[in-house]
């Protein structure tokens, strides 16, 4: 570095002299390192000047830098995120439908109507497809001037470009009126017909498509296959009195039956359409004006066969959490990692008080709280499913000790049921994690009737009306006596319902019940309000009927939830929020605030396969003429690849109508086979252990 910095010197800070060598030389040599050790010292200070002019500049881009992240708003997260979901999603989708093409040698799996129909399976009876809630597309007939240029378009079951363009617009016009449960003024949306309305939920993901597609490869189309579309919105009886759809249901089974050579029909409703065809069993034989006047023997005559489809015979649990605090488990989880997501009153989404503004006008969700009460349920100290299991061991274990919950293990390990905070499950919504498993003589009393009467307490300031919930119409005083480390079981949360949502609830109690029938001899029954009711109705006289309940298992589905008061105050928020800290010990069943049970994530097993493994089963006063009822339970294998599809051997609950082996047992029916012929009954859960634990008169 020395030589270099002389060079430097000799050659730029001063000119070379030449001068004789005499006496001053040992002098000029003197000065002359002198002046190159000034010239090395201010080429240091020089560089030092310079390095701390480069720090100066680091720091000064470094600040700037966070400048710039701290100028990132909201705004931008959103829309990166919502950018890198398009992006997986048209990847995922990509690859969904064109990489199995291009991969040399790939051999896709033989769909199961490719099979059936080599093997000489071919179309016998005529098919009826009833799709459930959500599954089936609404399109726009009549609307306000903020619709224009949606004449008969989708707002419901497509693309869902009118969310994102004027979401506002889209939500008032898939309400329903607060008072009468029909179409609002000045609004008609109905369902859309033939087999398109419920083929595909969305582009790529499919609800009927696979097991459509699979059917006409043994023969079937439209003349022998029918898709009976119906507003899911509204109740069951609203859906005949609007569009008479269980008039025109009843005319095309007829018409099917005659035009198909005298064959009956098979009958195959998903989800909250189990439901729906359970109502038109009824409706259909019944005398005019609110029956179809077929008559007694017109089932019989004209149905081979009803195969539901993730039936939830006694509803599900989840729909309460949906009235009361418009969440799932899914939006507590979204909620508990970002809360300005859907809570943001700088962006003003207010997203889940809109929803449910919106879901406590369609009638049908009453249907499916649970049914039964704490017969069926469980009451504050016990359920059909205790002692359930989340991890592997633990299901193991409860195998091996059989229906002794209460002993212990031979390696000295306890077992489920005895283990730190078991799992009450007949607590359908508890206010505090402790108030989940606490003993039932610490708990508080729950007493709604006062507040029911409509005390002065339960009214409300009139400014809180941004968006209407109904919890705009209660008082912050009346709400925290509700959440008081209280719990509600299957018979007090209609209590709870009917005080939240008062409205909501004598509009659509008129239309359904959710008891136990005492005498269905008594003809209080005869009303429609009791015929989606599977324990307050009587099957149709039709003994060489079958009945089908077929459903995945094997994947956690949420059974009850632990609440907690919502951390604002402002009375136009929902007061109520599922507690997503609340955490069991490892491997509990508790997650997130929620408690999961064995089914196909949306039905728990004790209401999909209650009716079909004993309510059904043989000669019973819910079923006096002997119809044959059949389980057939499906394993959930999640896919092992992106090659493997959605549902190729799924128990999902929509996932499952892309199951193989569903699939199969649906052609073989409607082929002719009899439920004998197919297996009989095929039962992978806990469901006869949980059914001699429920003490019901049959």
């Amino acid at each position: 570095m020395g030589s270099v910095l002389r060079l430097w010197k000799l050659c730029y800070v001063e000119p070379v002299k030449f001068q004789s060598f005499g006496s001053n030389k040992n002098a000029e040599k003197r000065q002359q390192q002198q002046q190159e050790e000034r010239s090395v010292s201010e080429v240091e200070s020089v560089v030092q000047k310079n390095g701390r002019d480069d720090d100066d500049d680091r720091k000064k881009k470094k600040n700037r830098g966070k400048r710039k992240s701290r100028e990132w708003r909201c705004v931008d997260s959103c829309c990166w995120v919502i950018g890198c979901l398009c992006s997986v999603w048209w990847l995922l989708l990509f690859l969904y439908h064109w990489l199995p093409v291009a991969l040399p040698g790939f051999q896709p799996l033989e769909s199961p109507g490719a099979r059936l129909s080599r093997e000489g399976v071919r179309a016998l009876h005529p098919v009826v497809l009833v799709p459930g809630i959500s599954t089936g597309g609404l399109e726009l007939w009549e609307g306000k001037p903020c619709s224009e240029g949606l004449f008969r378009k989708r707002l419901w079951g497509g693309s869902f470009t009118e969310i994102l363009r004027r979401p506002l617009c889209w939500l008032e016009h898939l309400s329903l009126d607060n008072e009468t449960g029909l179409d609002p003024p000045g609004i008609r949306v109905r369902a859309v017909p033939g087999l398109v309305a419920a083929d595909y939920f969305a582009p790529g993901y499919f609800v009927w498509a696979v097991l459509i597609q699979n059917l006409a490869k043994i023969g079937y189309e439209e003349k022998n296959l029918h898709m009976a579309a119906y507003d899911w919105r509204l109740s069951f009886q609203n859906t005949e009195i609007r569009d008479q759809a269980l008039s025109r249901l009843k005319s095309t089974i007829e018409l099917m039956y005659l035009t198909n050579g005298c064959k009956k029909v098979v009958v195959v409703p998903h989800s909250m359409g189990v439901l729906y065809f359970l109502h038109f069993l009824k409706w259909v034989e019944g005398p005019p004006p609110t029956g179809g006047n077929g008559g007694p023997g017109w089932c019989a005559k004209h149905i081979k066969a009803i195969m539901n489809i993730g039936p939830p015979f006694l509803g599900v649990p989840k729909a309460v959490s949906n009235l009361l605090s418009s969440e799932g488990k899914d939006v507590a989880i979204i909620r508990a990692m970002d809360p300005g997501v859907l809570d943001s009153e700088i962006l003003g989404l207010q997203t889940l008080e809109h929803a449910m503004r919106v879901a406590r006008t369609w009638d049908s969700i009453i249907s499916l709280i649970p049914k039964g009460g704490e017969t069926i349920w469980g009451d504050l100290d016990w359920s059909p499913e205790e002692g359930h299991g989340c991890g592997l061991a633990k299901r193991r274990t409860l195998q091996s000790s059989g229906t002794n919950m209460n002993s212990n293990r031979a390696d000295g390990k306890i077992t489920f049921s005895v283990m730190k905070e078991p799992a009450k499950y007949g607590r359908i919504i508890s206010f505090g994690k402790e108030a989940s498993y606490l003993p039932s003589l610490q708990l508080p009393s729950v007493d709604l009737k006062e507040l029911l009467l409509g005390s002065p307490s339960t009214i409300s300031n009139s400014t809180c009306r941004e968006v209407w919930t109904e919890y705009d119409e209660l008082s912050r005083e009346s709400i925290r006596d509700v959440a008081d480390n209280k719990v509600y079981t299957s018979r007090t949360l209609l209590d709870l319902l009917r005080f939240v949502a008062p409205k909501m609830m004598q509009r659509a109690e008129s239309h359904f019940s959710h008891g136990i029938a005492d005498n269905l001899d008594d003809p209080k029954y005869d009303h429609y309000k009791y015929w989606s009711n599977p324990l307050e109705m009587r099957l149709p006289d039709a003994p060489d009927m079958e009945i089908y309940c077929l459903y995945g298992v094997g994947i956690p589905t949420e059974r009850s939830y632990v609440y907690k008061m919502a951390p604002t105050g402002k009375c136009k928020s929902i007061p109520f929020r599922i507690d997503s800290t609340a955490e069991g010990y490892e491997d509990s069943c508790l997650k997130g605030g929620v408690y999961f049970v064995d089914g196909d994530e949306s039905v728990p097993v004790l209401s999909s396969g209650f009716m079909c493994a004993r309510g059904w089963r043989g000669k019973t006063r819910f079923n006096p003429s002997g119809a044959t009822a059949y389980v057939r339970e499906y394993q959930h294998r999640p896919p092992a690849s992106l090659l493997e599809g959605r549902g190729a051997a799924s128990g999902a609950h929509v996932d499952i109508m892309g199951n193989v082996a569903f699939i199969e047992d649906v052609l073989r029916v409607a082929a002719g086979a009899t439920g004998e012929e197919i297996g009989g009954d095929r039962i992978h859960s806990d469901i006869m252990r949980m059914l001699e634990r429920i003490n019901i008169r049959l």
